[in-house]
């Protein structure tokens, strides 16, 4: 952070990442407007993210998330990789778990919408400049709700593949039919089952169905 004398305050450097030129301007007048805030530099997309934040190393980016040319989630992990000290809140229109979830996994320190008022962004900002976590209200219920959920409790735990072993193993099928059905090895489909059995929580082919069954993954057939 800058030393602001007139204020007795760290300035915060900001890097403002955006695909829409309007929003950037935006940010850019709102911030420079505000004492104890200095914006360093502009990105259209994650990937020219990533390049601005390791050479212009601002405390925090303002990042959002779906951008042609590069996503905020993959520049958030990109970052954290390359251990780039500045922090990463998310302001973005978007908070669906598809798009909250895996950005605060890549290491976003906070999750901020678009519409949040003009001085709920700055104290956000300030939080996150000092490494404290700060999430919208709809987010935050989001990440309880998803902390809360038994594990594998839907089927989206589940990739294709996996969804098709285990409806052939519900058939009665085995391993070796299987392999020919699907044109893999016994060795893949063995494997296809540990998987499903860590995601479903149990020990083997018996109780997989009927979990499966139980949880909906598997219709019964009428």
């Amino acid at each position: 952070m800058i030393s602001d004398a007139s204020a007795d305050r760290p300035v915060i450097s900001l890097l403002i990442v955006d695909d829409h030129p309007v929003v950037r301007d935006g940010l850019r007048g709102m911030f420079e407007s505000a004492p104890g805030f200095t914006v360093l530099g502009e990105a259209a997309d994650g990937v020219e993210a990533v390049t601005r934040a390791a050479r212009l190393d601002p405390d925090v980016v303002l990042m959002d998330l779906r951008m042609p040319g590069g996503g905020g989630v993959d520049a958030i992990r990109e970052l954290a990789g390359r251990g780039v000290r500045a922090r990463v809140l998310v302001l973005t229109t978007y908070d669906t778990d598809s798009d909250t979830l895996p950005a605060i996994e890549a290491g976003a320190t906070g999750y901020l919408l678009k519409d949040a008022p003009r001085e709920e962004l700055f104290a956000a900002v300030r939080a996150a400049a000092e490494g404290r976590t700060v999430l919208s209200p709809a987010v935050a219920s989001r990440l309880v709700t998803a902390v809360r959920r038994p594990p594998a409790a839907a089927d989206e735990t589940l990739s294709a593949r996996e969804r098709e072993v285990l409806v052939m193993v519900a058939k009665g099928t085995p391993n070796r039919e299987i392999a020919r059905e699907l044109f893999i090895s016994e060795a893949t489909v063995k494997t296809h089952l540990t998987h499903i059995y860590a995601k479903l929580g149990v020990k083997d082919r018996a109780a997989a169905v009927a979990t499966a069954y139980d949880r909906g993954i598997l219709r019964t057939r009428r």
